[in-house]
């Protein structure tokens, strides 16, 4: 374990890369979103300026990390964040000297910079004083290896909506296509009133996480009704972006989509499924609880510089209502160009 003298805290440059990645792949604080792949995905698809921070030993060996974005925006305010598009975040190191080291050097460079707070998007408490969103939980579940395994361990009710996609005759094949899988996606989200991603940026994850960023796509009688874009990091597998079309409801597309996802990823040889983040008292939180998941809060936590309070972003705000409405009446091709512009800013 270090000393708090013995940590020097230095910033990513591209040498640095591989063992980067090497103390992610081996730290259990770390998570897929801790990967430095993320830095340049994050520049090239929304323009934000990156600080990649980590803890370094006097033997030159990697202790900890921190990823940061700064996103800044006239409407959403200015917030430097671990890590923004990111559903888990924050400090990854290996001893509390190191954590706090690199917490330390992030608030300077907050104070710095003049943002309006840092954000720290921790999967585990670590601030009690510092104000903290209570807004969202993750559901996290081991899986077997026997397929049979797994379907009996989906709640009964919940099973009988697999099997009516089964029935229904749906099919899910692997794609490494991305624009397919956004394909559905943007159509998803307009339906929900939410902007979507510029295209260019599913295309960048492909790009950089390669066969660990992967499509599944449902198809009934040859047309496309769901989609999800998963990240594969160690033995996990975690749908991230998926979406369905309005066809998808009465063929239960998105039962089936899960389920047929923990198939593949069971042959990827995962062995704990994330079904990521949602917000307490929504659908989708529901829907997670409804596969027998457990929801396991989420501690998101504010250094507030400028801010006299935490950033309230959220599609709950009733602020946003008269504009989700709006927004779900656009005509797609609209609401992807101008979805492409405001996306950015609500990471």
């Amino acid at each position: 374990m270090s000393a708090p003298g013995d940590v020097r805290v230095r910033e990513l440059d591209a040498a640095d890369v591989p063992r980067w990645n090497a103390f992610v792949a081996s730290c259990p604080a770390a998570t897929f979103f801790h990967r430095a792949e993320w830095r340049e995905v994050i520049e090239r698809a929304f323009g934000h300026p990156t600080t990649y921070l980590y803890a370094e030993d006097p033997g030159g060996a990697i202790r900890g990390v921190l990823p940061l974005a700064r996103v800044r925006s006239r409407l959403f305010g200015d917030t430097l964040a671990s890590l923004p598009f990111a559903v888990y975040g924050g400090v990854a190191a290996e001893d509390p000297a190191a954590a706090a080291q690199l917490e330390a050097r992030a608030c300077e460079l907050a104070s710095a910079l003049r943002v309006g707070s840092l954000e720290l998007r921790n999967r585990a408490a670590r601030h009690p004083d510092w104000p903290t969103k209570r807004l969202y939980v993750t559901f996290r579940k081991a899986i077997a290896a026997d397929h049979d395994a797994n379907l009996k361990a989906i709640p009964r009710k919940q099973r009988a909506m697999v099997r009516k996609g089964i029935d229904a005759g749906l099919a899910a094949v692997p794609t490494s296509e991305p624009d397919r899988v956004f394909a559905v996606y943007s159509e998803s989200v307009r339906n929900l009133g939410t902007p979507v991603f510029p295209r260019r940026y599913f295309r960048l994850l492909k790009e950089a996480f390669g066969s660990d960023c992967e499509g599944l796509v449902v198809t009934h009688d040859g047309q496309d009704v769901a989609a999800v874009l998963s990240f594969y990091f160690r033995d996990e597998v975690l749908p991230y972006y998926g979406g369905s079309r309005l066809a998808a409801r009465e063929l239960k597309g998105n039962d089936f989509m899960y389920w047929a996802l923990m198939q593949r990823s069971v042959e990827r040889g995962a062995r704990l499924f994330d079904f990521g983040r949602s917000k307490e008292g929504t659908g989708s939180f529901s829907f997670k609880k409804n596969w027998g998941f457990e929801p396991e809060p989420l501690h998101y936590e504010y250094f507030l510089v400028k801010d006299r309070q935490m950033p309230d972003v959220n599609p709950m705000n009733p602020r946003y209502q008269l504009f989700i409405a709006g927004w779900k009446r656009l005509p797609l091709p609209l609401a992807n160009l101008l979805g492409a512009r405001l996306s950015p800013y609500l990471g």
